[in-house]
């Protein structure tokens, strides 16, 4: 808001001659992202969660890195279990193909791929008592899932806050650790820009290395001493 107020005001100086005002709006620096990221042993404890619906979800969040929200809309219609690999498209419109983990596949080979329901509603509502009135629409589900989310956390001791993205960034960083490279992470994410990759990483960067900072200069050096000689 303050961005758009400095233009207008620049906008009015320069065709209308107002006054030059627009140095009074305040500047403020930009907001940081969520750093957040859970330890193996965290990630594990949650994970093992015997709940076939809650750990489906669980999964998809964390191996694959889905949104919370599209994990719990992937059905049928997304999956090949020939090929093990899912297909879906993002909030941003972006086609993401993710092939499956194999504790994924294990469920999903739980699910009727003739019912046209997403998968973690399937098991949800198979591990719910006959007598409790069926799930309804997905914000419902949604609730239920991120309520029992927060009492597994607090089950299994995870005290800090943590809420449900924070296991798509905990893998976006540990996809970064390992082959150190952005565009796998981006691959991951299904992001267009990768300006989106990178605030999941921006607290989490490499360090720079002194060893590829000498071998950059190498060649610079090799070149002043011939030009010496």
């Amino acid at each position: 808001m303050a961005s758009g107020a400095r233009r207008i005001l620049r906008w009015l100086h320069e065709a209308h001659d107002a006054p030059t005002l627009s140095q009074h709006i305040r500047r403020y620096n930009s907001v940081r992202p969520r750093n957040v990221t859970l330890t193996h042993s965290e990630l594990a404890a949650l994970t093992s969660d015997p709940r076939p619906g809650f750990r489906l979800w669980l999964l998809l969040c964390s191996d694959l890195a889905i949104r919370s929200g599209s994990a719990m809309r992937l059905g049928p219609d997304n999956y090949d279990p020939d090929t093990g690999q899912l297909r879906f498209v993002t909030k941003h419109r972006s086609c993401v193909n993710l092939p499956v983990t194999e504790e994924i596949r294990e469920l999903l080979a739980t699910c009727d791929m003739r019912d046209p329901r997403p998968f973690v509603r399937q098991l949800w509502t198979r591990e719910r008592p006959a007598h409790m009135r069926p799930i309804g629409p997905n914000f419902e589900l949604g609730q239920n899932i991120r309520a029992t989310f927060r009492a597994a956390c607090e089950a299994h001791g995870i005290t800090r806050h943590v809420v449900p993205h924070d296991l798509r960034r905990t893998t976006a960083v540990a996809m970064l650790e390992l082959t150190h490279d952005v565009r796998d992470v981006q691959a991951l994410l299904g992001h267009r820009d990768l300006k989106a990759t990178l605030w999941y990483l921006d607290h989490d960067l490499r360090p720079v290395n002194r060893a590829n900072l000498e071998a950059i200069k190498r060649p610079f050096l090799v070149s002043r001493k011939e030009k010496s000689a």
